[in-house]
């Protein structure tokens, strides 16, 4: 073994601008969120894959936007391959339905849940580096994969604990229909991601995009607004909608699915303050071409979405000449949490396990261990303390840790054949006859 040179330069320990490292409180927060994804996705019969995080440049770039590619890790591998890291894990999928379409068979239902990199500015809730749980349907062009995707995010909202919320809705086709009859379809792309600015810069600063920048008339640019602005119930929002694109197919079907779409969520039962028409939604990714979702919550709208997507019909087109079309959202993880500390919805613990059993006499090593073994094999997460310390030390670790209950004892204990068993929360304190303790400690944990 070398020995260590204490003239050497020592690192100064930090992480990057945008870059995170996570302590156990806050993994234990991130994974049980993971895992309320997974089983909602599961739930509806969404499958795990995995994709690679560094792709060929080409792969990615070109496909969520200009604004998008500028926000691309991209550098040169060992000097040879252009690659980039993915920014989200759409395109990913895209490229890897196109690759793998004949050993899945479509429609097929995935999630992913991984890390994806943006070069963006960091801010609340924004990191360059950042989990995406994603789930996608593929190879249908059905309204009901679209409405379906709806309900999971309902249905992930109130899992996660969240009672007010709002899945704002809306449909590219809508939008592309009065740029058709506008006669500016081709000018989409830089009105779309104007539009999409409107909460943040409000109508006169989107005016100003869409006429200089777009280089949209003072005409075009206000009846796009004026649509886009349309507030009301969506019957009352869909009746104005209707009129307003008669003529156009491409608005009369996005309008005819969004009628759908909310006549579905109210027959299964979605409360209708949950699921809002909102004509602004534009979605500044490109690739999206029908239905697109954006949620807020209602007790802290300014964190942004905390899970968006929509339908994107032509992503894989330049990786197969198959159709696979597809349509889904993306929990923002991060985001989400970081609104649920806000809320003050988040329990602090380091330790997935719930159980203590401390340890004040060497010379009963094997009683406390078979004790934690004992608890374990009923399904009770225990962790023995690895030495014989005074009962404040012990305490101090397990309040630090955030474990609920303690298990103690000592000579006397052992001679009498009883554990005590302390109550974390409140320091409530109960003697138990050994024979009853893994019994007695799990209907305490159902009652807490």
């Amino acid at each position: 073994m070398s020995e260590s040179n204490p003239h050497q330069k020592k690192i100064k320990p930090q992480t990057l601008r945008g870059f995170r490292d996570f302590l156990p409180d806050q993994m234990m927060a991130r994974e049980h969120l993971i895992d309320i994804a997974r089983s909602v996705y599961r739930s509806y019969g969404f499958a795990p894959i995995d994709t690679p995080a560094l792709e060929y440049a080409e792969v990615l770039l070109g496909k969520g936007g200009e604004e998008s590619d500028k926000q691309v890790f991209r550098f040169t591998d060992q000097g040879e391959r252009d690659v980039a890291m993915r920014f989200d894990l759409t395109v990913p999928l895209a490229r890897f339905a196109a690759q793998h379409a004949q050993e899945l068979g479509t429609p097929f239902r995935r999630y992913h849940i991984g890390a994806v990199w943006r070069g963006e500015r960091p801010a609340r809730g924004r990191f360059r580096e950042f989990l995406q749980c994603d789930f996608d349907t593929i190879g249908t062009t059905s309204n009901t994969a679209d409405i379906e995707t709806l309900f999971v995010i309902h249905d992930m909202l109130e899992r996660i604990g969240i009672t007010r919320f709002t899945i704002r809705i809306n449909n590219r086709r809508v939008l592309n229909g009065l740029l058709e009859k506008n006669g500016v379809l081709h000018q989409s792309a830089g009105i779309l991601r104007a539009l999409d600015k409107l909460d943040k810069i409000g109508r006169p600063g989107v005016m100003a995009e869409l006429v200089e920048k777009a280089g949209l008339s003072d005409e075009r640019a206000t009846s796009i607004l004026n649509l886009a602005e349309l507030k009301g119930r969506p019957n009352e929002v869909l009746g104005i909608l209707d009129r307003m694109l008669a003529g156009s197919a491409t608005g009369e079907l996005g309008v005819a699915q969004l009628r759908e779409l909310f006549a579905s969520a109210e027959a299964c039962g979605l409360p209708a303050e949950r699921v809002c028409l909102d004509v602004a939604i534009a979605r500044g990714l490109d690739y999206y071409t029908g239905t697109i979702y954006e949620t807020l919550l209602s007790d802290l709208p300014t964190i942004g979405s905390v899970c968006s997507g929509g339908r994107y019909d032509n992503l894989a087109e330049l990786f197969t000449s198959q159709p696979l079309p597809g349509v889904g959202a993306s929990l923002g993880l991060d985001r989400m949490l970081a609104a649920m500390e806000e809320l003050g919805m988040t329990r602090r613990a380091s330790t997935p396990a719930p159980v203590l059993v401390t340890m004040f006499d060497d010379s009963h090593l094997a009683d406390y261990l078979k004790m934690g073994r004992q608890l374990r094999q009923a399904g009770v997460g225990t962790e023995v303390y690895p030495e014989a310390k005074g009962i404040g030390r012990q305490m101090k670790y397990a309040d630090r840790r955030g474990f609920r209950l303690a298990l103690i004892a000592g000579a006397d204990e052992f001679a009498g054949g009883i554990w005590q068993i302390r109550n974390l929360q409140d320091s409530a304190q109960i003697a138990v006859p050994t024979d009853a303790v893994t019994r007695t400690v799990v209907e305490l944990l159902q009652q807490s």
